[in-house]
């Protein structure tokens, strides 16, 4: 697979593009303005891998907090602001690392050059967002409908209006709910610029029908070389989309590190409860993320060692009894019961 290179860009101690590892971005869905509260689920957010936060900053209270959570949070801190101009300006004069506007609506040109004025000052970057849903009317009658091209020049018409201002410190978004229509207008947005791309199915859904949907639409994006940083967009805990989005890049091999645990399907030979156990494994394995390793499950003591062979590390049981295996050879025999705790005692002898 072949990464676009994109221009570099700061962001708080973070750099993106470049050809630099794709970071994982999330939102909060607390209210801003309550700081124990947001910063809370940011350091929640912190520990589940989440590499760069979001905040929507509706009121001018919520662009002072800014200010108090920097002060608590270890990871660069991004304002949303939409309508007004003078939210973005404080946010970034209250110590965001970077502002996601959509300057279609933020205010007049004027108000635009404001902002772009006060991101200078302050060497903070801008990200364009662009979404299927508010498409600009004229853009909608030009092509028709809402479509990937439509998407495509409402970015590059901002990405020009900011560039006219002489700022280019810019990350650029288009986001849909429709996969197709998002694979294609990355595509082509790609094609046209060389600024860092955030990539996102917006909207995505439930945590289960989302899950499907950012796997399929970020998968195909992200593999064709495109996106700098990615968020999965669900609705439920803003964590379980860290660990929907770190799970992406580690099965595409963009992110090394941590364990990916496998595990079979259940069949007519499965003699322990595989399901609870697998689940069980892949909460546990979330604790060991500086081990690079493959973990088996598996619910056959006969088969299940030679199956997962190509596992670091595994365990399989029924009837009671319980195996450790390294590479497909048995290490050890225990009761079922104790097949968890010693699988964690292998992890922490692995990592000394």
């Amino acid at each position: 697979m072949h990464r676009e290179k994109t221009k570099q860009i700061r962001i708080g101690d973070r750099v993106i593009g470049g050809g630099n590892p794709i970071l994982i971005q999330s939102m909060t869905n607390t209210k801003t303005e309550h700081i124990a509260e947001t910063v809370e689920q940011i350091r929640r957010l912190e520990d589940a891998g989440c590499q760069i936060v979001r905040c929507t900053v509706p009121t001018m209270e919520a662009a002072s907090a800014i200010k108090e959570i920097k002060k608590q949070i270890h990871i660069p801190l991004v304002a949303d602001i939409h309508f007004h101009y003078q939210l973005a300006i404080a946010a970034i004069e209250n110590g965001a690392d970077k502002i996601r506007i959509n300057p279609g609506n933020i205010g007049s040109e004027e108000q635009v050059r404001a902002v772009v004025d006060k991101a200078k000052e302050y060497g903070v970057p801008i990200r364009i967002g662009v979404n299927s849903g508010s498409l600009e009317k004229p853009l909608i009658q030009k092509y028709g409908k809402v479509t990937a091209e439509g998407l495509v020049q409402s970015a590059m018409d901002k990405v020009r209006l900011m560039e006219a201002m002489d700022y280019d410190n810019l990350v650029i978004s288009i986001k849909s709910s429709d996969v197709p229509m998002s694979v294609r207008a990355h595509q082509l947005l790609a094609r046209q610029t060389d600024y860092p791309i955030h990539v996102g199915i917006t909207e995505a859904g439930t945590v289960f029908s989302g899950t499907i949907k950012s796997s399929v639409g970020l998968g195909i994006i992200l593999q064709m070389g495109i996106g700098d940083t990615v968020r999965v967009s669900l609705t439920g805990d803003p964590v379980q989309e860290v660990t929907v989005a770190r799970a992406i890049l580690k099965t595409l091999g963009l992110r090394k590190g941590g364990i990916e645990v496998i595990s079979c399907p259940t069949c007519g030979r499965t003699n322990i409860d595989l399901i609870s156990l697998a689940g069980q494994v892949e909460a546990m394995a979330a604790e060991f993320d500086h081990l690079a390793l493959k973990v088996a499950v598996m619910g056959c003591a006969v088969n299940g060692p030679g199956e997962a062979k190509e596992a670091d590390l595994g365990v399989a049981g029924g009837n009671g009894e319980g195996l450790i295996f390294r590479r497909g050879e048995v290490i050890r025999k225990v009761p079922e019961s104790e097949l968890l705790a010693q699988l964690r005692l292998e992890l922490e002898q692995w990592s000394e």
